[in-house]
């Protein structure tokens, strides 16, 4: 008796391909489909005879033929490139749809994208999904974390398939839970990018320093970093910095030295800085690793300030002791990346009304994501004994870590500017904390400048919050007030 398919998937490059390869291989049959390429070869021909051949699925050219294939409710998830073209095969898909069917966006759209789609799908009865995905192509296949928002609706159709294709985590809980409603699954997964923007610079950074400032060799970095993996930085993104720092090409060089110093970026980390600001959240490092991306694309310009700017660096003897300084510094300032991170999760869903369970996001990103670290343990933790703790470094058990690294970390930024070397993240992560830690900051004089040349207003610290005055700074100046709001 001919079985119709579990779910259907749109678009097999590498994340759909891998994903459904994930899906048949744990037990459920799946259709394919991708757009045929004007003159080349058809992707959906490719993959049946290549990674498909003799497996569960059912391969179509026609999207019709692909919908009819499905089991109902019809789940179809995309896999293709966000923007217009998640709208155009929407479009494509409505006419062949029924009341309750469901569709998953799956790539890295904008949140305010889906929140927008889910509005105007659930006008028409089909339920829509904005699902984060992170894990690479490596995840995709094994295992990912798995971030859906949007209908909820559609959640019990949907998470037998998702937990079972998600990465698994040391306890054995899934790597996949519902987010929340609208846009905050895509939300989730921009954050989750931003943090991975710094947490790679930082590395970055400390990979820098050692080579530098210590003249450190990429086997001994290696050694170092996977040592540094055994313990409070053991990390996805530790371990395979220091697969990459040993890997030789054919001809037995270090493929690391030959890649040109420029870096790209898709989108997700400049989302998370605009949201930052739309939501008044300071994510200075993210953002710092946002520009250094910036920079380092600027090849040309920085060749031709270097030759105007000769730098002599101060070279200092590798110790164990300059080796673990770096470790807490690299430490301190990825959990100033992470709680960046969670504090902007925590005012969109205050703002958004998403009811964001952050215990629950950190356990899931615990395994098959890109930022999975042992300490999202602590995190979640965290978050379980305080629901209403107001940012990270308040928490009992990351307050004693910064105490204890902020010796070492002032150290490593210091060295890093008196020997002339960049290290912006680190260096952004530390001021951040003296900020967040101040009781008192310069910005008295900013609102003075503010009320000065444009009567802004200000508050006072003998009156109560939220009354404003205007002074008559020249003399000259009138009474009138301009209108006070915050951005």
């Amino acid at each position: 008796m001919y079985k119709k398919s579990d779910i259907g998937l749109i678009g097999l490059a590498v994340m759909g391909e891998n994903l459904a390869l994930n899906m048949e291989r744990n037990g459920f049959k799946v259709s394919v489909y991708n757009r045929p390429h004007i003159g080349g070869e058809n992707p959906t021909d490719r993959f049946m005879n290549d990674r498909g051949k003799n497996k569960n699925f059912e391969a179509f050219t026609e999207i019709l033929e692909f919908v009819a294939s499905l089991e109902s409710p019809r789940k179809i998830m995309m896999m293709i490139r966000a923007g217009k073209p998640v709208d155009m095969v929407i479009e494509q898909l409505l006419p062949l749809l029924e009341p309750g069917d469901i569709v998953i966006d799956g790539g890295n759209s904008n949140y305010e994208d889906t929140e927008r789609r889910e509005l105007e799908l659930r006008e028409k009865g089909v339920f829509f999904v904005g699902t984060g995905i992170s894990g690479g192509e490596e995840g995709a296949l094994n295992g990912p974390s798995i971030m859906p928002g949007g209908a909820e609706e559609a959640w019990p159709h949907i998470k037998p398939i998702f937990q079972k294709i998600a990465a698994k985590a040391e306890d054995g809980e899934p790597c996949c839970t519902w987010i929340g409603k609208g846009g905050a699954g895509h939300f989730v997964k921009m954050v989750h990018n931003g943090i991975e923007y710094g947490d790679m610079q930082l590395i970055a950074e400390a990979y820098g320093l050692m080579k530098s400032l210590y003249n450190m060799s990429n086997d001994k970095m290696s050694e170092v970093f996977t040592h540094w993996n055994k313990g409070k930085l053991d990390s996805y993104l530790v371990e395979i910095t220091a697969h990459i720092l040993n890997h030789r090409t054919i001809n037995g060089t270090f493929l690391l030295d030959e890649i040109l110093d420029t870096a790209g970026q898709k989108g997700t980390g400049k989302w998370s800085v605009i949201s930052s600001l739309e939501f008044g959240v300071p994510l200075n490092l993210i953002c710092t690793a946002v520009y250094e991306r910036n920079i380092s694309a600027l090849k040309d310009l920085r060749l031709e300030a270097a030759a105007a700017y000769i730098r002599e660096h101060r070279d200092h003897k590798v110790s164990e002791e300059r080796i673990q300084e770096m470790h807490d510094s690299l430490y301190a300032s990825k959990l100033v990346s992470y709680a960046q991170g969670f504090q902007l999760l925590t005012e969109a869903s205050a703002a958004k009304g998403w009811n964001l369970d952050l215990a629950a996001i950190a356990r899931i990103w615990r395994g098959g994501c890109i930022i999975r670290s042992v300490f999202l343990n602590r995190i979640s933790d965290a978050y379980v004994n305080n629901p209403l703790l107001r940012h990270l470094l308040l928490d009992e058990y990351f307050k004693s870590e910064i105490i204890n690294a902020l010796p070492a970390w002032k150290n490593t930024v210091a060295e890093a500017a008196k020997s002339t070397l960049p290290a912006p993240a680190f260096s952004s992560a530390l001021n951040y904390f003296y900020s967040l830690s101040s009781e008192r900051l310069s910005a008295n004089m900013l609102q003075a400048q503010r009320d000065y040349f444009g009567a802004h207003t200000f508050e006072r610290i003998d009156k109560p919050r939220g009354e404003f005055f205007h002074e008559n700074w020249t003399g000259i100046g009138g009474d009138t007030k301009s209108t006070n709001y915050n951005v």
